[in-house]
This record gives C-alpha cells, structure tokens and sequence, in this order.
C-alpha cells in the first residue's frame, strides 16, 4: 500500500471536442514503504487520466513512474489502491475547473 501525497491536477484540453466529457490529468507524488516491490530510491509519481462524464467519473489510464526521470514503473494497483486513488480523484479535480 502507499500513501498520496503532493500533487497537480489540470483540465485536459480538447479543442476537436473528439472526447466525450472532460479529462483531467493528476500527477501524483506517492510515498511507499522501502519493502515494498513499487519503492525506487529516486521516489515514485502516479500519472491519473480522470474521466468525468454527465456527472460519472472514473479513471481511464493510470502509469506508475520514477520521480526524477519519469521511467515508466511496470506494477498495477490492486482494487484497494485503485478504489483510494479514484476517491481522490473524485474530491479533488474540481480544482482544475
């Protein structure tokens, strides 16, 4: 498990209007325990695409990435993170707005 900590969030533009809804992108500062597999020394940032449509939000892509030099990091959350970090999404995208 990890914890969230600092982050942005910005309104995705679509100027062809190709997307139904809104998108916005978080980036993430996560902090993880030492013992676990997603830890890298240089920190780890999560990258959100959060949907929001007639009301309905929901995230639509997620990466994992190094802090420093935003390598891709190949792990996936499980339902529990997953659910957290949509929650989040959910109470704070209005920021971007």
């Amino acid at each position: 498990m990890f914890s969230l900590h600092e982050y942005t969030v910005e309104a995705v533009a679509d100027p062809f209007r190709i997307l139904s809804g809104e998108r916005y992108e978080f980036i993430i500062d996560v902090e993880v325990e030492e013992d676990d597999e997603l830890h890298h020394e240089e920190g780890v940032r999560l990258r959100v695409v959060y949907a929001v449509n007639d009301g309905q939000g929901k995230i639509v892509k997620y990466e994992f990435q190094t802090a420093d030099a935003g390598k891709y990091i190949d792990i996936e959350m499980e339902d529990d993170e997953l659910a957290m970090v949509e929650q989040f999404c959910a109470e704070t995208y209005t920021q971007a707005i």
